[in-house]
């Protein structure tokens, strides 16, 4: 097996959901340490609820050029067994057991560590790298707001977190926003005195009967993940409360979606005679990139070098990569050929880890003067 593939295996064994990154942390910090880096980790732990803070380390350019950073996060979704990672004689990467691989960020973790060492073994030149792994990414991208962008010198830089083959650019991803809806009814004996009852559930649910969800257009989609309420079922519920989401590439469509949404909540909480409470807060905002961009050329470039079809895509979900750009700087994000993620199903070929351990050595070769 090649180096990357047996790294791979190795942090895909350790389970780190978010909040729980400390040990995968560890091994990444040694990795470094072993290849003669310095790493610095801040302190976003505590202040976003993780075992691991965000893990910072910088090569200094060895020629002229555009310096690149490159950024992946070191938690899964959680997974619900044993984490078993296995090369099959098909040359795929899978879980020995029902749950996920971990692929979803580790396959990109492992192929920029291979790639770095890589650039300090074979002395090859490269205009500055600079390289963040962060926690918490899976349930807010909380580490990498939580992370001082102003320490990047580079303001170009990659993410690897696309499920599609290697070759896709993501030109674009949405905005997001959240919302945590709790309707206050009051309680009764539901037997005895049910019409004294004010039911929060059934307000709850004639709310979320008039939303528009799912997929709402072709830029748009809504969606409510959580809800819960109630204490027993002898008692008119007092309260509930869900929580939903809504995105879109369109900033006023994103707007007019959030609204509708709260719009039906005060026509079901009216309806029902309760009262009802709602906090909206942004999640994180969309980006848009041309294919003449300068990042985009880049990543073209690097693909070509390496062989694979270029195409350019939109991302119905979030990256760390919302962040920078958010924040000012240039990140684009990547397929490296993950599939299946957050499922039992999920898998990577040894090819695609390779791969793009060849497209992280070719990026850095597009970005020479």
């Amino acid at each position: 097996m090649s180096e990357v593939v047996d790294l791979f295996l190795e942090l895909a064994s350790v389970a780190s959901p978010p909040g729980e990154e400390r040990a995968v942390a560890d091994r990444v910090t040694r990795y470094l340490r072993d290849c003669g880096l310095a790493v610095d980790e801040d302190d976003a732990g505590p202040a976003v609820g993780s075992t691991s803070g965000n893990l910072y380390t910088r090569l200094e350019p060895t020629s002229g050029g555009e310096p690149l950073f490159l950024c992946a996060h070191l938690d899964t979704v959680p997974p619900t067994d044993e984490i078993e990672p296995v090369l099959g004689d098909d040359g795929i990467v899978r879980n020995a057991r029902p749950t996920i691989l971990g692929g979803d960020n580790k396959a990109a973790v492992a192929a920029m560590l291979e790639a770095t060492r890589r650039v300090l073994s074979e002395n090859r030149r490269h205009a500055g790298i600079e390289l963040l792994f962060t926690p918490k990414e899976e349930v807010g991208l909380l580490g990498a707001y939580a992370f001082d962008h102003r320490r990047f010198q580079a303001q170009v830089g990659y993410v690897y977190d696309q499920a599609a083959p290697i070759g896709e650019v993501v030109l674009g991803a949405p905005s997001s926003q959240s919302l945590e809806i709790t309707f206050h009814g009051r309680a009764s004996h539901a037997g005895m005195y049910p019409e004294e009852g004010r039911s929060a559930i059934v307000a709850a649910a004639r709310a979320i009967s008039e939303m528009r969800l799912g997929r709402v257009d072709e830029a748009s989609s809504a969606n409510v993940g959580t809800i819960s309420g109630g204490t027993a079922a002898n008692i008119v519920p007092e309260w509930c409360t869900l929580v939903a989401e809504a995105r879109s590439h369109d900033e006023r469509k994103l707007a007019e979606l959030v609204q509708s949404m709260q719009d039906a909540v005060t026509f079901a909480a009216g309806l029902a005679e309760v009262e009802v409470e709602t906090q909206a807060r942004k999640s994180y905002r969309g980006y848009r990139f041309r294919r003449d961009d300068r990042p985009v050329a880049l990543a073209a470039d690097a693909l070509g070098r390496c062989g694979f079809d270029v195409s350019y895509g939109l991302s119905g979900g979030a990256a760390d990569a919302n962040v920078f750009n958010e924040r000012g700087l240039r990140c684009v994000n990547l397929a490296n050929g993950m599939a299946e993620i957050h499922s039992p199903d999920e898998h990577i070929a040894v090819a695609d880890l390779q791969g793009m351990v060849d497209v992280t050595l070719a990026l850095l070769d597009a970005a020479l003067a």
